[in-house]
């Protein structure tokens, strides 16, 4: 596999995100991929790529143009993809995978590189990792941690723009169900639990 260490070396100069999204989410994201792409037996050059560019392109969450994101950063891609000498076919299914990864875009990727990518961008939403991103981006949006009347959401719909805890009920704890590999899917299981655990914890000591 052709080495892709200086494309890496250039995501590393000129990502500059908030926390949950910055170059350690990317390589924790290519760690993930690695695992994934192993086991169904995928491109890992193709994979690894997608994942390195993927979020070149972010706004915050309470941005409009945040739903934009990735068909923006798949745009962006292809200029730096030609610049490292990739072909025209190898540059489509990556951008396509990385346009599509996007939970807001509500879609499943068509080839198998898309998937994994989507995945494993997943993955690092979840668990102890995922936890830890939850509050910070809720901290950086200025959100109170969870709704006083209803912290878990028993009686009313998840609202994730004004309380953080809501996040977990609109969103992190729906993705194990949406994982597209099977590996990916056990990973995402344990994952899960270990934010059910901290719910739990949480609900007992407030």
């Amino acid at each position: 596999m052709k080495s892709l260490k200086p494309l890496q070396n250039e995501i590393a100069k000129i990502i500059q995100a908030d926390p949950a999204h910055d170059y350690s989410h990317i390589m924790r994201v290519y760690k993930n991929a690695k695992k994934i792409a192993k086991h169904e037996k995928a491109n890992q050059k193709l994979v690894l790529a997608a994942v390195l560019l993927h979020d070149l392109v972010q706004f915050s969450k309470s941005d409009p143009r945040s739903k934009t994101a990735s068909t923006e950063s798949a745009i962006l891609a292809q200029k730096i993809l030609k610049k490292h000498g990739f072909s025209e076919p190898e540059i489509k299914i990556i951008a396509d995978a990385i346009r599509d990864h996007s939970y807001s875009r509500g879609k499943i990727p068509q080839t198998i590189e898309g998937k994994i990518l989507q995945d494993a961008d997943r993955l690092d939403a979840l668990g102890a990792i995922g936890i830890a991103r939850t509050f910070s981006v809720g901290g950086s949006e200025k959100r109170p941690i969870y709704n006083e009347s209803d912290p878990f959401c028993h009686v009313r719909k998840p609202d994730d723009h004004s309380w953080t805890v809501d996040h977990f009920y609109r969103k992190l704890l729906l993705l194990e169900k949406k994982m597209n590999t099977k590996f990916a899917k056990s990973l995402a299981k344990k994952r899960t639990k270990l934010m059910t655990k901290f719910l739990s914890d949480l609900k007992d000591e407030i």
